[in-house]
């Protein structure tokens, strides 16, 4: 254990030496100020991305018609796909690994919502009550579209908060009515969205109200379904199965790629995940070499300084200092460099990312840069374990010194 003098003569050591000792610091300064920042910048990738999904389930699987592209059965390509309650129906009941199922029908034409005075142009959504598990709907006033409100086509709807502010101002919405091209329904709740602003300027109808309500029939403009925590092959094979059920419903191959587009989110947000993964490992790595260019620039000085100091280590083993004394004094002027420089570059890399975040749009592609508590931690005893390890040889070669030849040397 050295002793309080030892310190003294270590930090005299490097006043002694200020530049060799600035750089040599700042060296280990920036290699742990770019691991952070760079570590910092991947989360913050990652997390707006993730960011960008926040809307809809990412364990969904979307299903919208398309056009026939090659002949079938003697039918000719070009013929459109149009999806009914009837291919809803089927998903739902024949294709497992299904957990929550939600069809969407769009009123053709202009639509008009008044509330006495007030009138707006609103998107109008006709769904089924499982829809606010697709779009992450959160009800703020009142409740959600329910199996009853469909099964009895109730004339209700559930509102966004922009459409009450614009109808109700500061009036209470729950229980009054509003027309949607002439017909009335009865406002039942109201809903926020993590999406986008224009998400809360939507309004949701039972599906099967509006389909009578606005001659609708049986057709449907959308499917969408969760599909829990099942594993990426077995989306697959429910996507594969789905079209297979619309192939056969509507008569076209199952090998025409655009009779319908089945979107499996599950596969896109693992596909993302995988390049964010890489830009993570990408980055560890740039910013590990970063800092091993630090740790051999600490190495190389204390070679130097072994070098400018082999008389005097000489003249200590002359006096009786052991092999061991000399190997932790230049250990410690070692871990004392690598430390108190990594710190610094560890303040200053979090402080880059704290104003980063502060900064940045907190709706971008990139938000949020932090790098976790732990990782930090991780990375001082990074520090001082390569102090260790730059000061090691240095170290041995001071130890090995003799110190006649040592007291010969100038």
């Amino acid at each position: 254990m050295l002793d309080l003098d030892t310190w003294q003569e270590i930090v005299d050591t490097i006043r002694a030496n200020k530049l060799r000792s600035f750089l040599t610091g700042f060296s280990v300064a920036w290699g742990i100020f770019m691991l952070i920042v760079l570590l910092g910048s991947g989360v913050g990738l990652g997390n707006g991305v993730e960011y960008q999904f926040r809307d809809d389930a990412v364990n969904s699987i979307w299903v919208r018609p398309g056009q026939t592209s090659v002949p079938y059965k003697g039918l000719q390509p070009g013929r459109n796909v149009q999806l009914t309650n009837e291919d809803h129906e089927d998903i739902r009941s024949g294709v497992d690994g299904v957990e929550h199922i939600t069809s969407r029908f769009y009123i053709s034409g202009s639509v008009r919502v008044r509330y006495r005075d007030e009138t707006g142009s609103f998107d109008v959504r006709s769904v089924h009550p499982d829809h606010q598990h697709l779009e992450k709907t959160i009800v703020t006033d009142g409740r959600f579209l329910n199996p009853l409100d469909v099964r009895e086509y109730r004339k209700v709807a559930v509102i966004g908060s922009k459409v009450k502010d614009a109808l109700f101002k500061s009036e209470p919405a729950l229980g009054k009515q509003i027309e949607i091209n002439g017909v009335a329904f009865q406002v039942v709740g109201v809903f926020r969205d993590e999406g986008a602003e224009r998400e809360m300027e939507k309004i949701y109808l039972p599906i099967s109200t509006s389909q009578r309500a606005f001659g609708g029939g049986n057709r449907i403009s959308q499917i969408m379904m969760t599909t829990g925590q099942a594993p990426l092959d077995e989306t697959a094979a429910m996507a594969k199965e789905i079209h297979r059920r619309v192939a056969t419903h509507h008569t076209f191959s199952v090998d025409d790629p655009r009779a319908v587009e089945i979107s499996d989110n599950n596969e896109e947000f693992e596909r993302i995940l995988a390049v964010i993964r890489g830009i993570r490992i990408f980055v560890w790595i740039v910013g590990l070499g970063t800092l091993l260019a630090g740790i051999v620039g600490v190495s190389n000085i204390m070679l130097i300084t072994v070098r400018e100091r082999t008389r005097e280590i000489g003249i200590r083993k002359a006096l009786g200092a052991t092999p061991r004394s000399i190997v932790a004094l230049v250990l410690q002027e070692s871990i004392l460099i690598t430390s108190v420089a990594g710190y610094v570059g560890l303040l200053l890399g979090l402080a880059v990312l704290e104003v980063a975040s502060r900064s940045l749009p907190k709706n971008g592609f990139f938000q949020n840069p932090e790098v976790d508590l732990a990782v930090a931690l991780q990375a001082m005893l990074l520090l001082i374990a390569a102090g260790l390890v730059a000061g090691f040889i240095p170290a041995r070669r001071a130890a090995a010194v003799r110190p006649v030849e040592a007291l010969r040397n100038e």
